[in-house]
């Protein structure tokens, strides 16, 4: 794939980019190794410094960066204000929070293991790779980097290939904040490389956010290399509206739940689970919300749905649908692509819908939303699980018995009650079953890469 950017909204392509060479990815993996040499032996004080330093930096860059991030994948410009905006709160968050989270945790009574002192001790583990996507083009490095740097660690980001002026931005943020040179570092190629770099004994652990197959590909090389990843992969998440839910409220949030940043988010809700006795207000509501968005040029602060980023994306949207629609299921609104020039993709909601046609098992990475009618609260919980993903969920109700009946049967990694996922720096995040493994953020966030070292005293 070329290392290009090409705007999603004109099809114009903006700049071009030489891949880096083999010789040239040596010397970037020699650079974040020494850098890890000059990096462990710093102090969480000066790590924080350097850290809130960087995120000033990002924030008072906030316009160009934004505007950086839409014309490389077509957000809308509000939204990647508040990305920008989103990864300075996650990098001073962990400025703030890192030494905490990585004390030292005493056990409480140290003669039960024959000692007078025992304790965990928790040390970075070098350089880590991270394979990174274009949707959110700096959120998704940031949420690993902050934490990863605060640790101790070194990055070496491989970026996604349309989004490769985002990928040089943030290999010189870190140093500009002072971080040693080369303490994150980016590398310029397609997938060829990576490989490599995993079998590479320099790189002792690798993060990857991105599809199931790209998932599995590289946990099993880290797997092979005995080396630990996290993995953040796709998503199919359900939201669940019960009768007892604000129908109104709900159905407003499940719009933007459904097409933030164009419908092409892992956590976004993309199964709407409703009951029988409040399907059909729900769902007049909410396709009469999804019909009224305003499609157009992301760069406009009006617009609420831009294009998606690839053509390939796109198609495949439209695959899913029309491969529903084939077998029989009915299009309450949308379901095409525009006539106009870009890669834009109508607002589209899908019900009707059957076990024959791919939409219900397979994740749809754009503005399209699949609605379910059951008859209980188990038969919804049936429905949420029976994809292989299990990355979120959200559910809507105001019965405290729902509450504990799907907090305790929903397979995800989270479960938000009466409000949409969104990823905070505060809470751990990640998914189960498909959906991939690990923790990014919180204090799992930032230990996921580091030697849980035990310190036995006698």
């Amino acid at each position: 794939m070329a290392i290009a950017v090409t705007n999603p909204t004109t099809g114009e392509t903006i700049r071009e980019f030489e891949e880096h060479d083999a010789a040239e990815i040596e010397a970037r993996v020699q650079k974040t190794q020494a850098a890890y040499e000059a990096l462990k032996a710093t102090t969480y004080d000066q790590r924080a410094a350097w850290m809130k330093a960087s995120a000033d930096i990002l924030e008072s860059e906030v316009d160009q960066l934004a505007r950086m991030m839409v014309i490389e994948m077509g957000k809308p410009i509000t939204q990647a204000i508040a990305e920008v905006h989103k990864c300075a709160k996650n990098m001073r968050f962990y400025a703030d929070n890192a030494e905490k989270f990585l004390a030292d945790e005493p056990l409480d009574d140290p003669s039960v293991v024959g000692a007078s002192q025992a304790y965990l001790h928790y040390q970075p583990l070098g350089v880590v790779l991270a394979v990174m996507p274009w949707n959110y083009p700096l959120w998704q490095v940031i949420r690993f980097a902050a934490p990863a740097l605060m640790a101790g660690n070194t990055g070496l980001l491989k970026h996604a290939s349309n989004v490769p002026e985002s990928a040089l931005y943030l290999d010189t943020l870190f140093t500009r904040g002072g971080f040693p040179d080369g303490s994150f570092t980016t590398i310029l190629a397609g997938s060829a490389p990576v490989a490599g770099l995993i079998d590479d004994r320099r790189i002792k652990a690798v993060t990857l956010t991105g599809s199931e197959p790209a998932g599995r590909a590289v946990a099993g090389r880290a797997g092979s290399n005995i080396k630990p990843a996290v993995m953040e992969l796709g998503g199919s998440d359900a939201f669940i509206v019960m009768p007892s839910a604000d129908i109104e409220q709900a159905s407003s949030v499940a719009v933007t739940a459904r097409v933030n940043n164009n419908g092409q988010s892992c956590i976004a809700g993309k199964r709407f689970i409703v009951h029988a006795d409040i399907y059909d207000e729900f769902v007049e509501k909410f396709t009469e919300k999804m019909a009224a968005l305003v499609v157009g040029d992301p760069l406009e602060e009006s617009t609420q749905i831009g294009p998606l980023a690839t053509e390939k994306g796109r198609q495949e949207i439209a695959e899913l649908v029309d491969d529903a629609v084939e077998k029989g299921a009915r299009v309450l609104t949308g379901g095409k692509a525009p006539d106009r020039p870009g890669l834009f993709y109508e607002p589209t909601i899908v019900d009707g819908l059957d076990h024959s046609m791919r939409l219900v098992m397979e994740e749809a990475f754009g503005p399209v939303a699949s609605v379910y009618k059951v008859a209980s609260r188990e038969e919804a919980a049936e429905v949420a699980n029976q994809t292989t993903f299990g990355l979120s969920s959200a559910l809507w109700t105001s019965d405290a018995s729902d509450e504990e009946f799907f907090i305790k049967n929903i397979e995800a990694g989270a479960v938000f009650l009466n409000g949409m996922t969104i990823s905070y720096p505060e809470l751990p995040f990640g998914g189960v079953k498909d959906s991939g493994f690990g923790r990014e953020l919180g204090a799992p966030g930032i230990r996921e890469f580091c030697n849980f070292k035990t310190i036995w005293k006698s």
